[in-house]
């Protein structure tokens, strides 16, 4: 797969957001809620509007599919999937550790991927059959040769309901408690794909909230799958794990299955 072109394009992409979310950053900028009760920035806003305007003009036919703004379809077969701020609640609290999450996906399966953190100047640029890059220089996930020895992240307990909560909660028993990490959203697994965690374990999320994270995570070495171990693809539930070392999968698998 070549996407030279999709590359340069989604690099514009990363660049259009980050002028968009600059100014905005750590400044009062007003928020509201969404139907849904979760906030919306002018940040967000004017990032994917940013973002939707180079794609219509570089690639008219393809698809787009924005969190703030919807989908709209198109007559190529190829959808581009865009988050403008994953990890809103990070930005309006003036951490830097939101991200803007770019994927174009063919059928259903995301083949490339970008998680782009604009006020440290971080992007992750991962492509189906290449590997990972942080600001253009390979990256790799670490091996973790026991499931009691893994740093586990999540957003948080409150994005799991009381059932998909136990099934969390039988996971993070088996692994290392004192290094679990709480809040970061896409950053966790950009962190993963550098090597600096080993499981990312997250419910209820979307189509945009995930597209991008997969060619970054896998083609760091890590996998991505369900929480059955099945792979991600555009129909799944949302219930989503990353692995930085994919040896661990069955394991990670079986300690979600387990009641206490």
């Amino acid at each position: 797969m070549k996407l030279d072109a999709e590359i340069a394009l989604a690099h514009s992409l990363a660049d259009a957001a980050r002028e968009a979310i600059r100014p905005l950053f750590r400044t009062p900028v007003s928020s509201e809620r969404k139907s849904d009760r979760t906030h919306v920035t002018k940040a967000d806003r004017a990032a994917e509007e940013a973002m939707r305007r180079l794609i219509k003009s570089e690639f008219p036919r393809d698809a787009i599919h924005g969190e703030e703004f919807g989908a709209e379809t198109g007559t190529s077969g190829r959808t581009w999937v865009l988050d403008p701020i994953d990890g809103t609640t990070a930005f309006m609290a003036g951490r830097p550790i939101f991200g803007t999450l770019i994927a174009l996906v063919t059928e259903g399966w995301p083949v490339l991927g970008v998680i782009d953190q604009a006020i440290l100047s971080e992007r992750w640029l991962g492509v189906t059959g290449k590997p990972t890059t942080l600001n253009g220089q390979p990256v790799r996930t670490r091996p973790c040769r026991e499931l009691a020895d893994a740093a586990l992240a999540t957003t948080g307990p409150h994005y799991f309901d009381d059932h998909d909560g136990e099934h969390f909660m039988g996971l993070a028993a088996k692994t290392d408690h004192k290094r679990m990490v709480m809040g970061g959203d896409c950053y966790n697994y950009a962190m993963l794909a550098s090597g600096h965690l080993d499981v990312v374990c997250e419910a209820n999320l979307k189509l945009h909230d995930w597209a991008a994270l997969v060619p970054v995570v896998e083609g760091a070495g890590g996998t991505m799958a369900d929480w059955n171990g099945e792979p991600l693809h555009a129909a799944s539930s949302g219930h989503v794990l990353a692995l930085g070392d994919p040896a661990r999968l069955e394991d990670v698998v079986e300690a979600l299955a387990c009641h206490h």
